[in-house]
């Protein structure tokens, strides 16, 4: 299950709909062991593409090196579908290199909706989770 604070989900939200009609991407840092996200951080689609995203390599070296440094870890990646629902793709799942990580998907296709999942991709193998917004933990 994913524990998350509300701040940080509206903030996965904002970002997708302020980038839709490309797909958004981040990840959101926490204490290394803790399995509790904390740090929202917006990166840049490199692909600039409504079906496809991918972190710009020399952002994601800085970001992994400053969560190095303050011994944090990648607790949620999180990426905007524009015109599908919130499941990962084949891509997705091909890409997906972090087993600990909570993967969210957030679908951006209805304007008056925010349809947020989160899944658990281990091997290639998807498990949807059961995500659980709170306002503090």
């Amino acid at each position: 299950m994913l524990v998350i604070r509300r701040d940080l989900v509206e903030a996965m939200v904002a970002h997708a709909r302020a980038d839709h009609p490309d797909e958004a991407c981040g990840l959101i840092a926490g204490p290394e062991g803790s399995d509790r996200p904390e740090r929202f951080i917006q990166m840049i689609n490199a692909e600039r593409s409504p079906t496809f995203y991918q972190f710009d390599s020399m952002e994601q070296l800085r970001v992994h090196r400053a969560m190095e440094a303050a011994d944090e870890v990648p607790v949620v990646i999180y990426h905007s579908h524009t015109a599908t629902e919130a499941y990962p793709s084949r891509t997705d799942i091909s890409i997906a290199a972090e087993p600990d990580a909570h993967y969210v998907l957030i679908s951006t296709r209805d304007p008056d909706q925010n349809e947020i999942r989160s899944y658990r991709i281990v091997d290639g193998v998807v498990t949807e989770e059961p995500v659980d917004i709170v306002e503090q933990y």
